[in-house]
């Protein structure tokens, strides 16, 4: 009879010792020598190899040379204690199935150490290694925990466009979407494009946020949040940047800026535990290899420990502190006044960078910061203007090794001041018309914010590069795979 096949997860659990069962998976390796082989397998769910015992005579000579590295293989065996350290399981063969070769000769990814370059090459196949695999592992895991903690909390998943033809950010860097033939496009008498011949009928583009149609749908169902990819054509080629990437949006009627940092931290807080109690053994390896690629460093530029960082994290209260008092402690830092920051600090006004933010979290907090009432000339149209007539009720979340991790604020609810602020920045009221009337028609106060979910991977996982937290990165000039 066949023996029904079990995870490698689940078998390493196991204290049967004596039964028979099947497990399918893909050599890592094999080493041995004329009477015993020993083969690790690993079949993704878990970072944990499984040790396979071949007695040697029992098998073919030529089914057993086809058992190389990358090789997809099924092993009827016997359940046994494990002689060695490491793990409490092996299974030792009785029957042998090679499902699918894997020319050493040919496989890339030879059990040798690689470097995150060259897997972003081969990122068809770079799952199969243990960094990518555990990355992956804790990618599901985090996806998981933003629905289970909002729809905890009574909020709901609102699936928002993600073709749009509005700018949510008013930033212009979007992703044009067309039917029309690009080399003869239907031309207007001024000689441009006359996109009414187009599927739309208008220009539309890929969304850069789900943000302005959530709010619609928080002024009536309260509380929702979206998760989806979005979109962004910078031309950025960095260790930060994607042009393709997944946000978590809520939108909350009738929570002012301070419900929203209150949920924000929450939120952060949730997805930290829920890493730490569902993904340990990804979490260790993947601070083992941090630990190995940090080695040659100094101590003060090494980074904290992985599980210490999140167990940190979880642990203090996120500091808040006003733009205005951020400003005053970075024009009078040691950095600033040394020249030491790239973007120094004169005046009130100034737009953050990453070396300020980090800066504030790493040197002079050394805790996650919120940073609220920013200058609203540096922030968009939708935000909440304060009494004081020159800030907005925006809060930025800041973390260690990051950066900004979380943007949002307190949405502006009064109609004329919308349409004022929309005037002053050339957004096109007409073109709006839908969104303004959330604001004329029981408009309430209202609160949102965006997560950048790979922002969050890269914390989560220590990796340095938001390419590695992605499956299939998309960057300027690369859309592979």
């Amino acid at each position: 009879m066949e023996q029904k096949r079990i995870k490698i997860k689940d078998l390493l659990l196991s204290k049967e010792f004596g039964s028979e069962v099947n497990v399918k998976g893909w050599v890592r390796t094999k080493r041995g020598n004329k009477q015993i082989n020993f083969v690790a397998l690993n079949d993704g769910s878990t970072i944990q190899n499984l040790q396979i015992v071949v007695d040697v005579p029992n098998f073919n000579e030529d089914l057993l040379k086809k058992i190389t590295t990358g090789a997809a293989i099924s092993i009827d065996g016997e359940i046994m204690e494990s002689q060695g350290s490491g793990q409490s399981v092996e299974l030792k063969a009785t029957h042998i199935d090679v499902l699918g070769v894997a020319d050493p000769d040919k496989y890339p990814l030879q059990p040798k150490k690689h470097s995150l370059e060259f897997l972003r090459e081969k990122a068809h196949l770079r799952f199969r290694t243990n960094t990518f695999s555990a990355v992956f592992r804790i990618r599901h895991a985090m996806a998981y925990a933003v629905h289970e903690f909002f729809n905890k909390k009574g909020f709901y998943y609102m699936h928002t466009p993600l073709i749009t033809g509005s700018d949510a950010e008013g930033a212009g860097e979007m992703f044009r979407v067309s039917t029309l033939d690009p080399k003869n496009p239907p031309l207007n008498e001024d000689g441009s494009i006359n996109y009414k011949e187009d599927f739309f009928g208008k220009e539309t583009n890929l969304t850069v946020s789900g943000q302005l149609e959530g709010e619609l749908g928080a002024m009536a169902l309260g509380e929702i949040y979206t998760f989806g990819p979005t979109f962004r054509a910078e031309n950025s080629n960095t260790t930060r940047h994607l042009a393709e990437f997944w946000m978590i949006e809520p939108e909350m009627a009738f929570y002012d800026i301070t419900d929203n940092m209150d949920l924000a931290e929450e939120f952060l807080k949730y997805m930290i535990k829920y890493a730490l109690d569902n993904c340990m053994d990804d979490l260790k390896f993947l601070s083992q290899r941090l630990q190995e690629e940090e080695k040659g460093k100094k101590a003060e530029d090494r980074s904290m420990e992985l599980i210490e960082k999140l167990k940190f994290v979880l642990e203090n209260d996120f500091v808040r502190l006003t733009y205005t008092e951020a400003i005053e402690i970075l024009r009078n830092s040691k950095p600033n006044k040394k020249k030491k920051f790239q973007y120094l600090i004169n005046e009130w006004g100034a737009d953050l960078q990453s070396e300020h933010e980090r800066y504030l979290v790493e040197k002079k907090f050394e805790k996650p910061v919120i940073l609220i009432d920013y200058p609203k000339d540096i922030k968009a149209f939708y935000m909440k203007q304060n009494e004081d007539g020159k800030t907005v009720a925006a809060m930025d979340i800041l973390f260690p090794g990051i950066g900004e991790i979380i943007g949002g604020s307190q949405r502006e609810e009064d109609l004329d001041k919308l349409l004022t602020r929309m005037k002053e920045m050339n957004v096109p009221a007409d073109e709006m018309d839908w969104y303004l009337d959330t604001r004329r028609f029981g408009s309430a106060t209202h609160s949102g914010f965006g997560l950048g979910f790979e922002r969050m991977m890269l914390f989560v996982t220590g990796m340095g590069n938001i390419r590695d937290v992605i499956p299939f990165p998309r960057a300027p000039k690369n859309a592979e795979f």
